[in-house]
């Protein structure tokens, strides 16, 4: 694949990397973006790259939860301008109630909709990103005030709806990838063994040990990262000292989604 200019400005973008790193890790990689992310972890220069949730544009969601049912509308435009303004949150309003009221099956419907009757008038392209229903025993929700990020949380029936709710503010702000270490697979694990090994050769003050000796070091690390993409386990953000899944009690979370510009 063809390294370009948009793959180098959205690899830097997601790891924070110079424009001249991230060409070198691509052309490596063959253009491979999540490739590239390895390569430069294992450099040590991307500590924290993480998948992109959604595409990358401008939007704005809106999340209606009531009797057990979470219905999520999220519009792609094409400015911030746009995105942030109260006719933008009025229409987001109205296609959240249009899939409440006529399901999953009408998003071309929907799309048809924001051309008709909204794409003219606010002067931008419109494009519904997300068009679900999120069905559960309790299902809560958060939107953060800027409007773009926003998850829904799961839990069985008789589920505690005000702890889950501020579990919900929580995925959007600590992004866990799994619900516990349980459903985290071998293959990832080894992954991450596999890049923290590298990083260790890169380090001179590790570099001179064995493979033996420092993947020993590496398996003592790895409960702490399964902890910290497993939202059962990480610290809850309102109070670090409590894990998520203490925080809960009684309650079972059986899902989450997290959504993100």
């Amino acid at each position: 694949m063809a390294v370009t200019m948009e793959l180098i400005k959205e690899l830097r973008a997601r790891t924070g990397i110079g424009m001249m790193e991230c060409k070198k890790a691509l052309t490596q990689t063959d253009g491979d973006i999540e490739a590239a992310i390895e390569e430069l972890r294992k450099k040590g220069l991307a500590k924290a790259a993480k998948k992109a949730d959604r595409e990358a544009l401008e939007w704005g969601i809106k999340i209606i939860s009531e009797e057990g049912k979470a219905y999520v509308v999220s519009v792609s435009c094409e400015t911030d301008f746009l995105a942030i303004s109260d006719k933008f949150k009025a229409m987001l309003e109205v296609m959240a109630q249009f899939l409440k009221d006529n399901g999953v099956d009408s998003q071309d419907a929907a799309q048809k909709l924001l051309e008709s009757d909204y794409a003219l008038e606010m002067g931008e392209n419109l494009q519904i990103k997300d068009y679900s229903v999120i069905e559960g025993g309790v299902v809560a929700q958060y939107v953060h005030s800027n409007g773009k990020l926003a998850s829904v949380v799961v839990a069985n029936e008789g589920g505690d709806a005000a702890k889950l709710q501020q579990v919900a503010m929580h995925v959007t702000a600590a992004n866990p990838e799994y619900l516990s270490p349980e459903d985290i697979s071998e293959e990832v694990i080894e992954k991450e063994k596999q890049i923290q090994l590298d990083i260790m050769k890169n380090d001179p003050n590790m570099g001179n040990k064995s493979d033996d000796v420092l993947l020993k070091i590496i398996g003592g690390k790895m409960g702490k990262f399964k902890s910290e993409i497993s939202l059962l386990e990480q610290a809850f953000v309102i109070d670090p000292n409590t894990k998520v899944g203490a925080f809960l009690g009684d309650t079972t979370v059986t899902s989450f989604t997290r959504y993100s510009i």
